[in-house]
Order: C-alpha cells, then structure tokens, then sequence
C-alpha cells in the first residue's frame, strides 16, 4: 500500500488507544480472578498448608495437594463441603495397631495419639493386675504391637488359711509369692514346686516346717541292793537305806509340719540328779547246832591207876586238831558277805577268775550318738564299727585303759575308751545299737578286775 509505514501505525493514536484499552481489560480481568479465589489452610500430621483455589469443595482442594483420604482417616469436614475463605482444614491419617491377647490377635486402625485413648476407643479393658506390654502413655506408631495378659486368680493355701491373688499368664510359683511377698523358710516346701508355671484353676499349697527341741523330765526310780547280813537272822530282811529316785533329762528332736508332730526322735539324755540305792540288808545267820553230850566212857583200873600219863599224851593232839565246826561255819559266812557286798539287780555268770571286785554305777552309749565325732573311734582308736562288743569307757583313774574285766550283765569287756562324764566308780557300756544303749538306762553292777 502507497505511503504505508509500521511507524505511521505507531503514531497512530487510534491503535495506542486501543491496546492501551486491551491492556486495561485484561489486567481488571486477572484481577478479578485473582480475587475469585479462596484461602484455605490444610493441616495434617502437625504441618500446616495455605493454598488459593477456585475448588468448590473440600474433595477438590484435597486433590490439588494429592492427598488421599481413608475410610479410617479422621477430617475436620466431610468432602463435599463447600470452602470458604479462611477454612482449616484438619485431616489426621489412621495407624494401624496390632493387639494380642492370650492367643488371639487382631487389627485395628486407630486416629488416637496415646495407647491409653485408644484402649478406651475400642472399649478394651485393662485392669491393674493385667500385664500391658507398652505404657498407657506411648505414643501411638503405625503398625504398633501390643500384647495383653490377662491375669486370672488362683488360691495360695499356707498353713490353715487360704488367700486368693491375682497372677498373669507365664508366671513362675516363685514369682507368684514374692509378688505377695510370701517368704519360705529352707524347711518349708511348696506344691507345686517353685520353677513350676502357674495355670489356671491350680492351687498353691505350703507346708510349714520346723524343728524343735523337746526336753522330757522323766523319774529313775532307785535301784534296789541287797547285801548279805550274818548278823541277821537268815530267812529275814531290814532296809538299811530307803534311796531316793533320781531324775533323766530325754531330749527329742522333733519335726513339726504345719503345727502337728510327724516325728520325733531321741538325740540325747542326760541323768540331772543321780538316784540313791535302796539298800536291803538279807540275813544269812544260821542257828548252830547244841553239841551232843558223848556217853561217858568206862574207867578202867589200870587207867585210875595213870591219869597223868593220859592227860601228858592227849594235850599235844588236841592243839593240832582243827578248829570246832561252828567256828568254820561263822568263817564261811563271813567269806559270802564279802564277796556280795551289794548284790546287783541282775546277775550273769560270774567268772571263776580270782580279781579285784567293785561295785560300779553303768550307764551305756553306742558310737553313733549326737555327741560323738562319727568316726566310731574310742580314746585309744579301737574301731567300734567294726567290734561293737565288749568295749568299756572307764575312769583310768580307777581302772586303767587296757584292763580285762568282767562286768555283771554284760560279760568280758577291756577298757578301751574314756569320757566326760565319767569319773570315780562310774563306767560306760558300749552297745551294738544305739536302741540297746537308751533301753539299758543307768544301773548298779558288779565288777570284776580280770587282768
């Protein structure tokens, strides 16, 4: 075209007018877009995020930001709510939550911030004696695990009383009675036993054991004794001492189990107050026989006519002839009340040996006894396991470790042993059992010194 120029166009007031126009229109136009939008604030998870959107709804708004809404999820407002300018919007994600209880388990999903808000969401009761695997406090985790053990009751029977406690799944004996503090002595014993898992509907029994001493005071009446009198009538008797009773202290040890007696056994005795010999005095004289008048002989003549020579030849026979028949009978008793002074209760056969007699106290023991070292040992080491008979303790005092003697009830024995308590005329008897030595108690016995 003839005379037609970019410039002219520019110069052109018309055009400038109309883009200045153009210009104006589409400012105001982005303007009032602009000012369509809505401000909307979406938190989630504790971050919060500020958006402009020309969305109708809350669904639309969620898409925008690509977030994704479960059916277990928690929304402050349902999807389809129309936005406003300002709106919060609060979307809180669902966690997944594994419980188990006994052998059963199951899956929840949860919005709740703490362990305990979402036992109580769910309505799952736990009581002070159940065992809760996390704090009621914890925070809850995606894919958090609890385990719940229920606790059932059992009863724990001690003594004569019974006392039903609380116990959770797994539990020992041992840990069910020291939760309830519950001591056991190194005697008692329990049932079941203490490593034993405690089950439901099972009852834990103790049985209470002690050990006490029990002291028996028990009368030794008093031995009797008799002794041979020639100076008494034979046939007739007379108490020379009344003796006195003595006393034995029986010590017992006894096995207690809850309360009641289950054994008893003797572990010592010991003479507190020695018991005085009744002494009886027997009569052994014998009346002598009046001697017989000897018919008077016939004098001759010749022997009237020599009385001296006769009388000369008689006197020497008459100092050798033996003594007159009661002198020998006195003689002979006197011998027998010498050698039965005191006459023991029981008597064995005395030996035909010539020794030494006493008259001793007796007692007996057995080597396993409480006092003694076990070893079965005497004084002088002879083995009493091995040779349990013919063994005296003695006083070596009175009668010398290795003496052969004879003991009235017991037979030969040698003196191979000695002991505290024995002193002065008093010896001790070793028995094969320990059952012999208390049955043969404390007697009054002869002895003889053999060797």
């Amino acid at each position: 075209m003839k005379g037609f120029s970019i410039r002219r166009i520019l110069n052109n007031k018309d055009f400038t007018f109309a883009l200045s126009l153009f210009v104006i229109i589409g400012f105001i136009s982005y303007s009032f877009f602009e000012l369509s939008k809505v401000e909307v604030t979406v938190v989630q998870a504790d971050e919060r995020t500020d958006i402009r959107t020309h969305a109708n709804v809350v669904g639309d708004v969620l898409d925008e930001l690509s977030i994704t809404v479960s059916e277990h999820d928690d929304i402050s407002h349902s999807l389809d709510t129309q936005l406003v300018n300002n709106m919060e919007i609060e979307h809180t994600i669902a966690k997944e939550v594994i419980v188990t209880i006994g052998e059963e388990e199951q899956q929840f999903f949860t919005t709740s911030a703490t362990v305990e808000e979402f036992l109580a969401e769910q309505g799952i009761e736990v009581t002070e004696n159940d065992n809760l695997s996390v704090a009621l406090d914890t925070p809850i985790d995606d894919q958090l695990a609890l385990t719940i053990d229920k606790a059932f009751q059992v009863a724990i029977h001690d003594q004569d009383a019974q006392e039903d406690v609380w116990v959770t799944p797994g539990s020992t004996v041992e840990e069910l009675l020291a939760a309830n503090e519950i001591e056991l002595s190194k005697l008692d014993r329990v049932q079941p036993e203490q490593d034993t898992v405690v089950e439901q509907n099972e009852a834990i029994h103790i049985v209470r054991v002690e050990k006490v001493t029990d002291v028996i005071k028990e009368k030794q009446e008093a031995k009797v004794v008799k002794r041979n009198d020639d100076s008494l009538e034979k046939g007739t008797e007379e108490v020379v001492s009344e003796g006195k009773p003595g006393t034995i202290e029986k010590h017992y040890e006894v096995v207690l189990e809850n309360g009641e007696e289950v054994s008893r056994k003797l572990i010592k005795e010991e003479v507190t107050q020695d018991s005085e010999d009744r002494i009886l005095a027997i009569g052994t004289k014998e009346e002598e026989p009046e001697p017989e008048l000897a018919d008077e002989p016939e004098v001759t003549v010749a022997q009237e006519q020599e009385p001296a020579k006769e009388e000369t030849k008689q006197a020497p026979k008459e100092e050798k002839s033996p003594a007159p028949e009661p002198e020998t009978v006195t003689t002979a008793a006197a011998d027998t009340s010498e050698s039965a002074e005191a006459e023991p209760v029981s008597r064995g056969e005395e030996p035909k040996e010539e020794g030494k007699t006493l008259y001793m106290q007796a007692t007996a023991y057995n080597w396993d006894c409480s006092s003694c070292d076990g070893r079965g040992l005497t004084a002088t080491g002879y083995d009493l396991k091995a040779n349990p008979n013919g063994v005296i303790a003695v006083d070596p005092s009175v009668i010398p470790l290795g003496t052969k003697v004879w003991v009235e009830g017991y037979g030969y024995a040698i003196a191979r042993d000695t002991g505290g308590n024995i002193k002065g005329n008093k010896i001790d008897l070793h028995m094969p059992s320990s059952e012999q030595a208390v049955n043969y108690g404390v007697q009054n016995v002869q002895v003889k010194i053999i060797d």
